[in-house]
């Protein structure tokens, strides 16, 4: 289930859209002036399908519309005025062919302080407008109906967060150079009240730096539990293997080769340690039946262990490409035990070159590698998402080659996209793409 349309009527009293979403070529931008709206569709279709409503109240709208490519739509209303006169209700109808509509109405009744209620009605959020049944928790057929669509928004304001629970707060080592002295001792004011168990504050590029290496670990750790599995059972294997007279000397040592080409690039992007004994030749006179019999086992067996790390190591290495042509004299890597480790390239010696920490990145670099980790890393398949001015920090050149880089970054993740943006770089010739918002018809 897909989106394909959304609108909205009287947005902040003025405005009305209408958003075709690309299905082809699934990505749409948005463009137009500042104050338009932009942010706000986004931010209204965020609100909706991740259950955060209090963005529907704040943002002021008369109708705000979705349609799916099964021909099913969904309505928000607001400001409707029932008998009692309870003001910012929302009503949700849900319309499916050749299904009767679903017609709900939600009532944040904390936004009305002064009505006289029963505690049964305040603990009351939903009322069908059909049945006159209320309803004290989200509704199945919502949850269900959100379920279908995954949706994620990425925000204008992404380089510093709160992340709940983490290991390590902003240290001097790792605050971004791009917050002023004033807010950096601010930030660590806020800190001071937290303890150990209390959400941080941190720099986004570090978190997504230990995440990605928290996901390494893991997956390394599958990798040796399978491997411990199929090296138990190996020798039983091995014995009861039957005669494989169809598979060639010569496709054997090719099946063989084509492992350790694979171990190889896993072991460059970090998800595997350097193990000199990994490698061996297979020569003609080496390959009798019995020996085959085992190397057939034991290439399916690594095969089974490598393939542990396929969809991660894709992901990395369209990162690492990404990033190693865009950033200037940096050069990225990956380890298991720190995430990104950047590392400077004045010359060619190594002696000469520089570690660096994430947060001493430029304001843009973050900007972009926090960009490419959400879509490639946080986003799951089949999802929508939400970009909020992408441009932000990026020079012209990045702006120029965002476009094409998020293409690739569809393909292999499985996404649609929905851009908010000022910049025409961005767009270049790709205006079939493109959706403008538009004043009031005088």
């Amino acid at each position: 289930m897909r989106i394909k349309q959304i609108s909205v009527s009287g947005l902040f009293g003025i405005f009305d859209h209408v958003i075709p979403l690309n299905m082809d070529d699934r990505i749409t931008v948005i463009h137009g002036p500042n104050g338009f709206g932009k942010t706000a569709m986004l931010r209204i279709l965020n609100g909706f399908f991740n259950s955060q409503y209090s963005e529907l109240e704040t943002i002021p709208f008369s109708k705000f519309c979705v349609d799916f490519d099964d021909d099913s739509n969904f309505e928000i209303i607001k400001n409707y005025d029932d008998s009692e006169n309870i003001e910012n209700n929302i009503i949700f109808n849900f319309y499916q062919p050749n299904v009767e509509a679903k017609k709900w109405l939600y009532t944040p009744i904390k936004k009305n302080p002064s009505l006289t209620l029963s505690a049964e009605d305040i603990s009351l959020s939903w009322y069908n407008l059909s049945s006159k049944l209320k309803s004290k928790k989200e509704l199945e057929w919502l949850k269900e109906l959100k379920n279908n669509i995954h949706l994620r928004l990425i925000e204008s304001q992404r380089l510093l967060n709160v992340f709940p629970n983490h290991r390590s707060k902003l240290s001097d080592d790792r605050r971004p150079s791009l917050f002023s002295p004033e807010l950096t001792r601010e930030i660590m004011r806020m800190e001071d009240k937290f303890d150990d168990r209390t959400p941080s504050i941190l720099s986004t590029v570090s978190a997504y730096s230990d995440e990605l290496a928290k996901l390494m670990q893991d997956k390394f750790k599958e990798y040796g539990t399978i491997s411990q599995s199929l090296d138990r059972s190996f020798p039983m294997r091995v014995v009861k293997q039957q005669s494989l007279s169809d598979i060639t000397d010569e496709q054997l040592r090719n099946q063989l080769n084509e492992l350790e080409e694979t171990r190889s690039r896993l072991i460059e992007v970090g998800l595997l340690d350097q193990d000199e004994n990994s490698e061996f030749q297979i020569q003609p006179q080496d390959i009798d039946e019995s020996t085959k019999n085992a190397l057939s086992v034991y290439v399916e067996d690594v095969e089974k262990k490598l393939n542990v790390f396929t969809e991660i190591a894709t992901k990395i290495n369209l990162l690492k490409k990404i990033i190693n042509n865009k950033f200037s004299y940096k050069e990225i890597n990956f380890s298991k035990e720190k995430g990104f480790i950047f590392t400077t390239l004045y010359n060619s010696s190594l002696s000469d070159s520089k570690t660096l920490s994430p947060t001493d990145l430029s304001s843009g670099e973050q900007h972009e590698l926090v960009l490419l980790y959400e879509l490639l890393f946080k986003v799951e398949p089949n999802s929508l998402v939400l970009i909020d001015e992408p441009e932000l920090s990026l020079h012209v050149g990045w702006q120029v080659q965002f476009l094409k880089d998020l293409q690739e970054i569809t393909k292999l993740a499985d996404l649609d996209i929905l851009i908010a943006t000022h910049s025409p770089d961005i767009i270049q010739d790709r205006w079939d793409l493109t959706v403008e918002l538009k004043g009031p018809v005088k």
